[in-house]
């Protein structure tokens, strides 16, 4: 009996080892989608799409701004110097000055509602530049363009008829708005006729003149507490701001992309 038994074992060990050489040297069956064991979605981490990308940059893509001309860049420091501005209306106003004076390059934003309300034309003071604006003053009668961050005041009725005054946030920058009488204006000179014609807007006395055509409606969404950003891609201007201090760095693309050192006359 016990001899039995331990045959018994061993043709039992025989087998074994028999199908497990045979199970080690068989071709392995193909892999399926459905062999494959995929981890549970509760288990990944996931990022969330805020943390993965920034307010600023979500609005900026979903509005489609890269496609009418504006820089990432660009929106970026807009972005950044509105939130610090306290602003009454949540309206901001981008004027790129770094875009040739043919460009729609003035952007309307209605913050509260992500929509996007005007992108048209404006103009840049007459000595600023002809096509395009490259220098910039804060001095009376130097009929230029001062750079930075505005917020609107009231209206009046002046010699190119409604307009809205601007008070500059920007110490030795565009502090002097008011007193130079910066204002934004319709004008005659800021059309696609005007374009056609001379190939270029013209240009004002230092204000952001817009058409005589939008001026109006314009002005009444910017009326009382709404931003303007006037932006030159200026490494000078864009260190000293004190509305855009804290940000990271100021990229080295930018200040490669000027033709020109940004000229102040303090």
């Amino acid at each position: 009996m016990k001899k039995a038994s331990v045959v018994l074992v061993m043709a039992v060990i025989t087998l074994a080892v028999l199908f497990g050489f045979r199970n080690v040297n068989s071709t392995p069956p193909s892999l399926t989608t459905d062999s494959i064991p995929f981890p549970q979605v509760d288990s990944m981490v996931v990022v969330p799409e805020a943390e993965a990308r920034p307010e600023w940059s979500l609005l900026y893509e979903s509005l489609e701004l890269g496609k009418l001309g504006l820089s990432k860049e660009t929106f970026h420091y807009a972005w950044v110097g509105f939130k610090k501005m306290n602003l009454r209306k949540p309206i901001i106003a981008i004027a790129d000055f770094s875009q040739s004076s043919r460009n729609k390059r003035l952007y309307i934003i209605d913050m509260a509602s992500g929509k996007l309300l005007y992108n048209t034309h404006v103009a840049h003071g007459r000595n600023s530049g002809i096509e395009y604006a490259k220098s910039f003053s804060n001095e009376n009668s130097s009929y230029q363009s001062s750079l930075g961050f505005y917020r609107t005041l009231g209206t009046y009725q002046g010699k190119h008829g409604l307009s809205l005054r601007l008070e500059g946030l920007e110490k030795g920058i565009n502090d002097r708005a008011l007193e130079r009488a910066i204002v934004m204006h319709g004008a005659e000179y800021v059309s696609e006729d005007i374009i056609r014609r001379t190939g270029r807007l013209g240009r004002s006395l230092g204000c952001p003149a817009i058409s005589m055509a939008d001026h109006q409606k314009i002005i009444g969404l910017l009326n009382g507490g709404a931003g303007l950003f006037l932006y030159y891609p200026d490494n000078k201007y864009l260190s000293s701001s004190n509305l855009l201090a804290g940000m990271d760095q100021i990229s080295d693309q930018v200040v490669g992309r000027l033709s020109q050192p940004y000229t102040s006359s303090k």
